[in-house]
């Protein structure tokens, strides 16, 4: 696995072991799940290809085809974990210390307002500690949502 020293994901890579369930809700050969640490919606996950990758043209065929099932399963899970209306999808790997590629999965619940539908979302990401999904919530819904995968067909 080639890692990058200076960066976030590598770092949680190298201490999956070690981390709490809200940051490592799954975990395969490839690709590692865990909840947004700065979201202020419950179940906004993030999934990230395991080996230091800086865009998606970087992907092995084999991650690439991962990727795809494990967009659809994420989703899956969280429609029946969360109840929610429908899920987004959204890469850019743009944020200082977060260039490894990475894809957001993020529930929309239908009783989101409208200014924080489609990309607007974002501005329930990077909140402050007090706007922040609570870890001890954060760590539940990954226990439960990795229970939930275990069941699902991969």
């Amino acid at each position: 696995m080639t890692t990058s020293g200076d960066c976030s994901v590598c770092d949680g890579v190298k201490r999956l072991d070690e981390l709490p369930a809200r940051e490592r809700v799954a975990v395969d050969e490839h690709w590692w799940v865990s909840h947004g640490i700065t979201a202020g919606l419950p179940g906004w996950l993030v999934l990230s290809p395991r080996r230091h990758v800086s865009c998606l043209a970087e992907l092995t065929d084999v991650e690439a085809a991962e990727l795809g099932r494990w967009q659809v399963r994420l989703s899956r899970a969280l429609h029946a974990v969360t109840g929610c209306a429908k899920t987004y999808v959204a890469q850019f790997s743009e944020a200082e210390g977060f260039t490894h590629l990475h894809f957001h999965v993020i529930p929309r619940p239908a009783e989101l307002s409208p200014e924080n539908r489609g990309p607007r979302v974002f501005g329930l990401l990077g909140l402050p500690e007090e706007r922040r999904v609570p870890a001890e919530g954060m760590d539940a819904l990954a226990r439960t949502l990795a229970a939930h995968l275990s069941g699902l067909p991969g």
